[in-house]
Formats: C-alpha cells, sequence, structure tokens
C-alpha cells in the first residue's frame, strides 16, 4: 500500500478512491481555463472523484521554435489561482527551472516535474525544499525501478510528499509503449502512482513539426492500468481536441470524459 499524501481537500494513496489529474494541456487563456475546470468540476461532482486541475503555464519542450507555449509562468499563474480560487479546486503545473520553484509555490498545491527533467537532482532538490506536493514524471528513457532514485533526491530534503507518474517509454522512433508491470514496481517505493493515459498514446514529433497522437487508445490503456491498482489517473481533456493549441491529437474531449470515467471508478471499486 502507498502513502496517502492530502493535497487540499483531495487525498491520494493508501487505497483512497482514483484521483483524477485533468485539464488542458497548456493555459489558453483566461476564459478557456475556468470554463474547462467549472466543466471538469462539474463531471467529477456527478460521480463522487476527486479533482486536481491541471494546466501549463508555459510547454518549454516543444517539438519546434513556433509551438505555443502558453502566457508564461506571471500570467499562468494569475490564472491558476483565479480557478484555485474561484472554484476550490487544488492545481498543478509544470516547473522548467530552479528560478520558478519559489514563485509557483506561492500557487500550486502540486509542482510537476516534466518527465525530461525527471534526472536533474538540482531541480528535484529545489523543488522538494519549497515542501509543496511533487509529482514526478518518468521519463521516456527510464525504467520503472530507476524512479527509486529520483524519489530518494526528494526524500533526501524530508520531503516525502511524492507522487511518481508513468507517461510511457520510448519504443522505436516518435512512438511510445506502457509496460503494466511498471505501475506495482513504482508503487512498491511506498508512494503514490498515477498513469497518464493521454501522454502514453503521443507521438512525440510524429507530425514533424509537432507530436502526434492516438487517442482512441487512451480509453483501453487507462482501463488496464486502473485494474492494477494505481491511485489516480492523469489526462488531458479539451473541449475541441482538434482545436486545442497543443497536445490535441492525444487529449480526450470533454464529452466522452464522464463515461470513462464512470467505468474506470468502477474497476477502481472492484480491485480496491
Amino acid at each position: 500500500m502507498t502513502r496517502e499524501i492530502v493535497i487540499g481537500n483531495v487525498k491520494i494513496g493508501a487505497n483512497k478512491p482514483l484521483v483524477l489529474i485533468a485539464g488542458p494541456c497548456v493555459i489558453e487563456s483566461e476564459e478557456a481555463t475556468l470554463r474547462h475546470a467549472e466543466r471538469l468540476m462539474t463531471i467529477c461532482n456527478g460521480i463522487s472523484m476527486p479533482l486536481i486541475f491541471k494546466a501549463s503555464y508555459d510547454k518549454a519542450n516543444r517539438t519546434s521554435l513556433g509551438a505555443f507555449r502558453g502566457p508564461g509562468m506571471e500570467e499562468g499563474l494569475r490564472i491558476l489561482a483565479k480557478v484555485k480560487e474561484s472554484l476550490g479546486l487544488p492545481v498543478i503545473s509544470d516547473i522548467h527551472s530552479i528560478e520558478q520553484v519559489a514563485p509557483a509555490a506561492e500557487v500550486l498545491d502540486v509542482l510537476q516535474i516534466p518527465a525530461f527533467l525527471c534526472r536533474q537532482t538540482d531541480l528535484l532538490i529545489a523543488a522538494a525544499k519549497s515542501g509543496k506536493v511533487i509529482n514526478v514524471k518518468k521519463g521516456q528513457f527510464l525504467a520503472p525501478w530507476d524512479m527509486k532514485n529520483v524519489a530518494a533526491k526528494i526524500a533526501g530534503t524530508g520531503n516525502e510528499n511524492i507522487i511518481l507518474t508513468e507517461r510511457g517509454v520510448s519504443f522505436g522512433y516518435n512512438n511510445l509503449a506502457v509496460d503494466m508491470r511498471s505501475f506495482p514496481i513504482m508503487r512498491s517505493t511506498g508512494y503514490p502512482v498515477v498513469f497518464d493515459a493521454t501522454h502514453s498514446v503521443q507521438l512525440p514529433g510524429g507530425q514533424g513539426g509537432s507530436s502526434g497522437g492516438q487517442r482512441e487508445y487512451v480509453e483501453y490503456l487507462s482501463r488496464a492500468a486502473v485494474a492494477t491498482g494505481i491511485d489516480g489517473i492523469f489526462m488531458e481533456v479539451h473541449e475541441n481536441p482538434d482545436k486545442a493549441l497543443c497536445d490535441g491529437p492525444n487529449s480526450i474531449d470533454l464529452a466522452d470524459l464522464p463515461a470513462l470515467l464512470k467505468t474506470l471508478k468502477s474497476i477502481d471499486i472492484l480491485v480496491k
């Protein structure tokens, strides 16, 4: 069993009910962000599923220089603070450098370490010293058992509010695969484990100047992952994925989300 971590009004781990971490890939505007957060909250309240709202203020690892990155840290954090204050939702976003830790920690409930940065020791330690919950995406280049070393860097500061997230492993060029063994392996660290269902169907750089994706497989991978007993599910969602400014090909349509979450909740109840 994994340890319990409290994030605002959400409890994750220790065989607590499945938690949803969801939102659009990137903050497109204040209006769109609040609209998505409100719809997600309505959906989750309808099925009694705990929700942490996710949206990135800066996507610093886009495929091409011209790709949309978001509004930047200052404006993005202002918008996320509004989501938190107006709707009462815990919020999570990516940090990319040590300089971002302090201002991000003033707003965010969870600091997220992107997969490409999961071995950056100084960033991990700086984030941990903020005292916030740290969610680390497992790098596409790492084995699941390698994440114990990542967690140890954070825990070495005295902060054991750690979440580990699986997001697929490189499987040839422009493709990812998910090894279901990774979930019990990473949960053996004692920290809650989340499955990033939408990035796991991403085709990195698959469209030449941007990443592609296969959102039609999110449902199947999600069902399998939840059946292993994971603690949370991470999904990028959008009201119109084909028009999303970032990661649209692997994002879930908000209209399809309620039915999928009901299925996942049923599986979670069964296995726990």
